[in-house]
């Protein structure tokens, strides 16, 4: 079984949030949902989602993947918490998946595990990423670090997501339901 943890703070990006949740839960991963506040939180459109755990109810458990949704101010909330820069230097360390969409990348770097990493992000926040190897790719893998660009990107960077995790055939099972553009 592979885990995947997924922060949730408030001002989050509800389509990423919710699509990466979808799409790796279609593909059999046991994803847990971790608020860093208790109760439901609000994400950037006004949306409520509950989270299915408190951040400090997992910060010990082991995951395969810790992925980031966007969106304002849901991205300084995630910047600014000192646990989910912990399990992002721990992940680091340990050379598992990290990923990232829209603003998110800035929290990868603000915990100090991009350099010299490739890494893509919203336009918006790309001159927050001097110093860093920007692409323009929607989608872009390096080692162990994956990183996407907008709502827009969300269901590609997922089934990348699925592809790293389970191979390119359960990534191919998964999108049979959804039918995506890959």
């Amino acid at each position: 079984m592979k885990t995947v943890l997924v922060p949730l703070a408030p001002g989050f990006e509800e389509i990423e949030t919710i699509t990466i949740v979808d799409i790796l839960r279609r593909a059999g991963a046991q994803v847990t949902l971790a608020g860093t506040e208790e109760g439901p939180l609000e994400g950037s459109r006004g949306i409520h989602v509950l989270p299915d755990e408190q951040l400090d109810n997992i910060l010990e458990n082991d995951f395969d993947l810790i992925v980031l949704p966007g969106g304002q101010p849901g991205t300084d909330n995630l910047k600014k918490d000192a646990r989910v820069a912990q399990l992002l230097k721990k992940m680091d360390g340990l050379n598992k998946n990290i990923a990232a969409i829209c603003a998110a990348p800035l929290v990868l770097k603000n915990a100090g595990i991009l350099e010299n990493r490739c890494v893509t992000s919203h336009p918006s926040v790309q001159n927050d990423l001097q110093g860093i190897t920007y692409k323009e790719d929607r989608v872009v893998v390096d080692g162990h670090i994956v990183t996407s660009k907008s709502p827009g990107t969300a269901m590609e960077f997922s089934l990348k997501l699925v592809e790293i995790l389970f191979g390119s055939e359960r990534r191919d099972v998964v999108n049979k339901g959804v039918l995506a553009r890959i």
